[in-house]
């Protein structure tokens, strides 16, 4: 199958990136090093073109009922301007995929999707549609910018009326944005580093790109990959869907019952109270390595005798910490911060213990 490019594509060639195939796209997943670009964003500002997202239009009277239907979160706490994350469970306790909703408007609601589930969502939204919610899949008319880090908002300040700096986490603002009329602000981000989501149509993409790019130049502003994307959401413990969430992992073992709300009826929300209920048996934690080590997605974990008691989900040597972290799932008798495990790294069982998440502080 030929890989999609996102609008920007040759710009990103034209910088120096190293393009891979991600989820049916060809994309950034470097431009200098995952170390430099990891510690620009935790420190200063990156911007990563993250247009391989997902985003569809959800509007009509029956579109929240819709999304209620489908979302295990309540959607009816949103007001226009606010945004709430949630996943869409499927019937068998597992999650077809974890997605934004943005309230546009009263009876106007946007869905941002992971790339790789845009078709897949689609269609399992679709088939619940049964009261004419008009639906319109925009994921290829759009490119979407997120610019990360403690300096964003002084960075973009210049580009818009916007006050960026009075823009509280999972709000979004409508307004001119580097020229361009009716641009979605968004405060939101996959990095624990703070900033903003920039969504606009992709005739104006490089225009507002190249924009962005000279505004922040005077704050140090870099491209950044998907490879530091990587290590910045791991070390705020953040899930990647197809990782530490797919199709058999259930919201609450994957400590998602926060956006798992019982007072409305969701797909399979019956089987999944009953699991609340009961309690699950195993759980989504995260470990620290005691010893000189990088944990990968599904090597084993093992308890001191050499047990099997779960496996890696995603792994990473923590940029800002200097030392080996992981996601995984572990039998609930292990799942308490500070107990002692083993992942199994090559043929060696290398000490490691459970911490509460996030694995990194951030300290603005």
């Amino acid at each position: 199958m030929e890989l999609k490019k996102i609008a920007l594509n040759d710009v990103h060639e034209a910088l120096g990136a190293k393009m891979v195939p991600f989820a049916g796209y060809n994309m950034p997943v470097r431009y200098s090093s995952d170390l430099d670009e990891h510690h620009t964003v935790r420190k200063a500002v990156g911007i990563f073109d993250v247009s391989h997202m997902g985003e569809f239009l959800i509007s009509g009277p029956n579109a929240l009922d819709l999304i209620q239907r489908v979302t295990t979160n309540d959607a009816s706490k949103l007001t226009p301007g606010k945004i709430q994350y949630s996943c869409l469970p499927n019937a068998e306790g597992g999650i077809v995929d974890d997605l934004l909703v943005y309230c546009l408007a009263p009876e106007e609601y946007m869905l941002v999707v992971n790339a790789s589930n845009i078709e897949k969502d689609w269609n399992w939204i679709s088939q619940f549609n049964t009261n004419g919610v008009e639906m319109k899949n925009i994921s290829d008319e759009m490119s979407l910018f997120a610019v990360q880090g403690p300096k964003a908002a002084e960075a973009l300040q210049s580009l818009t009326p916007v006050a960026l700096t009075k823009m509280v986490y999972y709000t979004f603002d409508k307004g001119t944005f580097a020229g361009q009329p009716d641009v979605i602000i968004s405060a939101t981000g996959y990095t624990g580093a703070g900033g903003f989501e920039i969504y606009v149509p992709n005739e104006s993409a490089k225009e507002v790109f190249q924009k962005i790019m000279e505004a922040g130049a005077a704050f140090g502003i870099k491209p950044i990959g998907l490879g530091a994307r990587d290590t910045l959401r791991l070390e705020m413990g953040y899930c990647l869907y197809g990782n530490d969430i797919t199709d058999s992992t259930s919201p609450l073992e994957a400590g998602l019952g926060w956006i798992t709300k019982f007072n409305k009826d969701f797909t399979n929300a019956q089987a999944l109270k009953a699991q609340k209920e009961q309690g699950v048996s195993r759980k989504l934690i995260g470990f620290e390595m005691m010893e000189q080590g990088i944990p990968r997605s599904h090597y084993e974990i093992v308890n001191a005798e050499g047990a099997t008691i779960g496996e890696v989900t995603s792994g990473t040597m923590s940029p800002s910490l200097g030392k080996g972290v992981g996601l995984g799932y572990l039998q609930n008798e292990y799942t308490a911060p500070g107990t002692e495990i083993f992942i199994k790294v090559r043929n060696k069982q290398l000490k490691a213990q459970v911490v509460k998440l996030p694995f990194y502080k951030p300290t603005v």
